[in-house]
């Protein structure tokens, strides 16, 4: 079994500087192969990939869900993890994820909902994120979940998936909705989804990619159409 890790970059120098030192590795990490897929940066973060010697992987168009599927294409590794490089997600965990691989699951998401995980809101009077985040989770797990535990943190980042799985689904979302859709549809389908706890920390720096009103409309376009469509999912023809 090959594991890819798979970071993902645009104009993250602060978390790509701090953290690309913890990343290199892959006994540590248990993967067997340490990539990157960046969206065009222009702030040094690439020139930070180089002094590393971390292969790049450059996307011809912006967005996420294409550097996910760019990502699944230009891998061998049987398993990918993705880690965004902004410091929310905790490099120490990306060990964890080869025993659940190991285990025959389809989907492994680092949670930051669950017992035992630290929420970045955890500790505020006020977690207004975390609140609609369990709002989307509540719906796709009563909507579409067929076997197996509730999905607690249907939208984090910080997964693996084994490779092909995007194509599997049809997963065609561009930008941030695309681990909700993966999420989404595989709950449609039956496949293996296993969840572990993890911490999120705060972002190194520079602001974030997903501002929160017009991503939050983003997301309720996608789960709109999930709902349309059912338990239906429009699987790829294949050759």
């Amino acid at each position: 079994m090959k594991i890819a890790l798979v970071i993902l970059s645009f104009n993250e120098i602060e978390g790509v500087t701090e953290l690309l030192p913890y990343l290199k590795d892959k006994s540590a990490l248990k993967v067997d192969d340490i990539f990157a897929v960046d969206g065009g940066s222009t702030d040094g973060t690439l020139e930070q990939y180089a002094k590393h010697g971390v292969r790049v992987l450059r996307q011809t168009s912006r967005g996420r869900g294409e550097a996910m599927r760019f990502a699944s294409q230009g891998s061998d590794a049987d398993y990918l993890v993705f880690f965004s490089s902004d410091g929310n997600e905790d490099w120490k965990d990306i060990a964890r994820f080869r025993e659940f691989f190991e285990a025959g699951h389809d989907l492994v998401i680092a949670s930051r909902m669950m017992r035992g995980a630290h929420n970045e809101e955890d500790g505020q009077w006020i977690r207004a994120r975390k609140w609609v985040n369990n709002i989307f989770n509540l719906v796709a797990n009563v909507a579409f979940r067929r076997t197996g535990p509730y999905v607690t943190d249907s939208i984090n980042g910080f997964r693996g998936m084994r490779r092909g799985l995007l194509a599997e689904l049809g997963v065609d979302a561009m930008g941030y909705t695309v681990e909700y859709q993966t999420t989404i549809r595989s709950l449609k389908t039956g496949k293996k989804i296993m969840e572990f706890p993890t911490h999120e920390g705060a972002r190194i720096g520079g602001e974030t990619k997903a501002p929160s009103f017009p991503t939050g409309v983003q997301f309720l376009k996608c789960l709109w159409r999930e709902l349309r469509a059912g338990r239906r999912v429009r699987l790829p023809v294949l050759s």
